[in-house]
């Protein structure tokens, strides 16, 4: 199985959603019509990002809003005041129905897309962007069986899009233009809303009643939780941390909800139609590694629906659509902070697979530096490809928003493309060198296209993916 590519080349002079720049953006792209996950997790490490089927790769040095690819590191991860925020405030309407008013501080508070070449698709941000699940047109209960029969369709037919159940959410992301069905969450005005750094009145005897019934079922329900399940995942009971010890985000994501509690959280976990070939190798995680849909179904009604792809060394965020409804449940973040504690669980059976991929951080623009929050996390250096943590790039990109990371003036891409003959291709329904395939061509600006993007993907996925040549 090899991962087959069309180069689409570069696409500069266009709307960018960060600056409202009308042509200041620029990238490099390309057509999967088929991806293997090491492939796509070796072209991440070199800064591209997926958008359904077209992948692509910003102009660091020439687009108007340089994009960095993050990740963050799981296992070291400590939940910020203002993430245990957000898991409180769930797991008090969960229990009692409590709703926080006002926004939350901590969601982005603009959206962005990435057009895919002739507008073919948009990539929507998990973190960046909430789509109303209103617009649905089918439910989504039968997802799985639809995303089936549009993946086999997609095998059979080149160059199709990706189908995010239904077509209706195609048709309005489409266009890369947004629509009345992109919810984007707007702040409140400075002095408005309720002052969230204060938790709500409580009587001091309800409190302790609380904490008292808490603990009760802590004791009770010791070694019951059963970490993450695939299908029907319940927030589940932990017991109770060392009281001289920080809460862990499992702590804080699966602490005890009292017998009578008012809501129900599940969880359900489907494979999706993307370019990324599914694989379930013997050592890899029990869900094996492709795209997932995750649902979030609350009281028998699903609210939202998350896509990651699990790739071989991380777990990377691709987008989040929503209920509006309940956006004042911060479910951007939530989903964020629980898809970190799920990396955490897929490490403790696959040890390579540890990193936690939240696609772009934007410094230039500054609504979008709340990816920076989850710590401590790395950033991409774009010319040498290396991870640098995000401490040591801040003050570079206070005073540039275009910044080599690698402090070292002699460092090279140490993956770039050497051997330009070696790299493969795809003619006439025959995989071959190029080597071989250049002796029958007489255009000039063949070679050109074929090395710039050989060294955008590098010297290894050159050799194993194949391009597509007409």
């Amino acid at each position: 199985m090899a991962s087959v590519v069309e180069y689409k080349g570069l696409k500069a002079g266009y709307y960018c959603g960060y600056c409202e720049s009308r042509e200041g953006k620029a990238s490099c792209g390309m057509w999967a019509h088929s991806m293997t996950v090491q492939d796509y997790q070796d072209l991440i490490d070199r800064g591209w990002r997926r958008s359904g089927k077209y992948v692509y790769k910003p102009v660091m040095n020439q687009t108007c809003c340089p994009q960095y690819t993050i990740r963050c590191h799981p296992l070291q991860f400590q939940p910020s005041k203002s993430h245990k925020k957000v898991l409180k405030k769930m797991l008090k309407f969960l229990a009692k129905g409590e709703i926080s008013k006002g926004s939350c501080e901590d969601e982005p508070m603009d959206s962005t897309m990435e057009d895919a070449v002739d507008g073919d698709f948009a990539l929507i941000n998990k973190l960046d962007i909430k789509c109303d699940l209103k617009t649905l047109s089918s439910d989504l209960k039968g997802s799985i069986e639809v995303e089936e029969k549009e993946k086999e369709k997609s095998l059979k037919k080149e160059g199709s899009k990706e189908l995010i159940h239904p077509q209706a959410i195609e048709e309005k992301l489409g266009s890369g233009e947004p629509s009345h069905s992109i919810k984007v969450h707007i702040g409140p005005k400075p002095g408005k809303g309720a002052d969230l750094s204060k938790p709500p009145c409580r009587k001091a005897k309800e409190m302790r009643k609380e904490r008292k019934r808490l603990k009760l079922m802590q004791q009770n329900s010791a070694g019951s939780f059963e970490g993450f399940q695939a299908r029907g995942q319940p927030v589940s009971v932990l017991p109770k941390a060392k009281s001289n010890q920080p809460k862990s985000l499992e702590d804080l994501i699966f602490e005890s909800l009292p017998e009578n509690a008012l809501h129900k959280l599940e969880f359900t976990r489907f494979l999706c139609s993307s370019p990324l070939e599914a694989e379930h190798p013997a050592n890899g995680p029990e869900c094996g590694y492709g795209s997932f849909h995750q649902q979030y179904w609350l009281d028998g009604k699903i609210i939202a629906v998350g896509v990651i792809d699990i790739l071989p060394y991380c777990v990377s965020s691709v987008y989040l659509y929503y209920d509006p409804d309940y956006s004042f449940l911060s479910l951007g973040v939530y989903s964020a902070l629980r898809e970190i504690a799920f990396t955490r669980q897929l490490h403790e059976k696959t040890s390579q697979l540890s990193y936690y991929y939240m696609g772009f951080y934007i410094h230039s623009c500054p609504k979008m530096r709340y990816k920076g929050q989850y710590r401590p996390s790395d950033l991409l250096c774009p010319e040498t490809y290396v991870w640098v943590p995000i401490e040591q790039c801040l003050p570079s990109l206070d005073n540039s928003k275009y910044c080599r990371f690698n402090q070292d003036p002699q460092a090279e891409d140490e993956g770039r493309s050497k051997e330009l003959d070696r790299l493969r291709v795809f003619h006439r329904r025959s995989a071959m060198p190029y080597g071989v395939y250049k002796n029958h061509q007489e255009d000039p600006s063949e070679e050109a296209a074929v090395l710039e993007y050989a060294n955008l993907v590098g010297q290894k996925c050159s050799e194993r993916m194949l391009l597509f040549r007409h």
